[in-house]
């Protein structure tokens, strides 16, 4: 069984370090087998305050962290790191002990531990939009991307504040088991199981007015007709919106303009028939909406790097 440890440093952002250990610990395979041995774990076996009026008692000390596959280190207020860009003896130490390979994973402001520890030099990450400035100020070899709900850069994964460590925590499961074990997942938490668009959409923005329009019944009912010609027309109808103002307002709910966020749901939509059916290519590419087999091939290797033969092999072992 993959194990996961996650390191809970004081004070811990107490809704970010209990993500893993719920989704992550609800994946399950057809047969109900959990899928991850998730504990928590501190650099000592004291209880770990939080930053919202309560302690937690970890599972396990530092030790977890050297048999772990995956080392996740959720959003933390840890000085050292928060102002300094430092870790203090026994955090390093305890990070040292990682086995090379490990996946890292960081939630929010967890990034800074990461950073300081030296591991994000070089790479791209995804930290809280409010503290990326003090990120990149700390860490100048880091490039720091507030705009984005989480990065995968391989071994390292990075999510931006709190609830994006729902969205990086089902892309890991989805990554690792397919979309159907991270649908099952995203059901049971009440959560969806992809959200559009990124975290610039949440930054120094208003909450909409309840009578303001939005185009959220409208996605909702594109899912259902990804098979069909959905121009910005047509949604603009069903939303009973000018174009030019669908347009604008879609783009201020997702962050994405709609035909970039229409082409990403239906390549979802194959990854899922391709995963859960054994249909020609040709039939996954009319049902997803993608038209021709070519072109559900263009964007599979575009978007995962693999053809949708490759594709169904690793996720049905077919």
């Amino acid at each position: 069984m993959h194990r996961v440890a996650v390191l809970l440093l004081a004070p811990v952002v107490g809704f970010d370090a209990a993500i893993a250990p719920m989704l992550l610990g609800s994946a399950e395979d057809d047969a109900g087998e959990r899928l991850y041995d998730v504990v928590t774990c501190g650099v000592t076996r004291e209880p770990i305050a939080s930053t919202h009026g309560f302690d937690i008692v970890a599972a396990a000390g530092p030790e977890a962290l050297a048999t772990a596959d995956t080392v996740i280190v959720p959003g933390t207020r840890y000085a050292p790191a928060r102002h300094d860009g430092v870790l203090d003896p026994d955090v390093a130490d305890a990070l040292a002990t990682v086995r090379p390979g490990t996946r890292l994973v960081s939630i929010c402001t967890g990034a800074f531990v990461l950073a300081a520890a030296g591991l994000l030099a070089g790479r791209t990450a995804a930290t809280h939009w409010k503290f990326a400035d003090d990120l990149r100020r700390l860490h100048p070899g880091v490039r720091v991307d507030e705009k984005v709900l989480f990065v995968d850069d391989g071994d390292v994964l990075t999510s931006a504040g709190l609830a994006a460590g729902i969205d990086l925590c089902l892309h890991i499961i989805r990554t690792d088991h397919g979309s159907g074990v991270a649908n099952a997942v995203a059901k049971y938490c009440v959560v969806p199981p992809w959200r559009e668009g990124g975290q610039a959409q949440f930054i120094d923005r208003q909450v909409p007015a309840p009578d303001d329009a939005s185009t959220a019944a409208t996605r909702h009912w594109a899912l259902q007709h990804l098979d069909e010609e959905l121009t910005v027309e047509r949604l603009a109808r069903h939303a009973n919106m000018s174009a030019r103002t669908f347009n604008r307002r879609f783009r201020d709910e997702t962050g994405q303009a709609p035909g970039a966020w229409i082409r990403s749901r239906r390549v979802d939509r194959a990854r899922e028939l391709l995963e859960s059916r054994d249909l020609p290519v040709d039939e996954v590419a009319r049902l997803s909406g993608l038209g021709t087999g070519g072109n559900l091939r263009h964007q599979l290797r575009r978007g995962v790097g693999m053809s949708p033969s490759s594709y169904r092999k690793v996720y049905q072992g077919t």
